[in-house]
């Protein structure tokens, strides 16, 4: 293989040659980058849906109930004192479920 990359360098840029840094190039975005846009989607779709009553888990681990949202920002109530506190909606991780609340 190493013999066929000199024989193309040296006689000049073949299609050869260049076929598997481009291999290299697609197999890299479909592993890499395709999934992480995806995962991205699903994450700018579960913030759109944020609405007041559902519990989340920020990204520092805090959990809470939203009790407002605004258009950059949820208010959320802490437990166990029932603080509220304020946080910008990409600061939110993950919707907690009722059954994950449980457990």
């Amino acid at each position: 293989m190493l013999a066929m990359w000199f024989a193309g360098a040296a006689g000049g840029l073949g299609l050869g040659s260049m076929a598997l840094p481009i291999l290299f190039f697609v197999a890299l975005f479909a592993l890499m980058i395709l999934p992480n846009q995806k995962k991205q989607k699903k994450w700018q779709q579960m913030l759109s849906q944020l609405k007041s009553g559902d519990r989340v888990t920020t990204n520092g681990g805090i959990r809470g109930t939203i009790l407002t949202v605004k258009d950059d920002a949820v208010i959320l109530r802490v437990q166990p004192d029932g603080l509220k506190l304020e946080f910008v909606k990409s600061a939110i991780a993950a919707v907690t479920t009722d059954d994950a609340a449980a457990s």
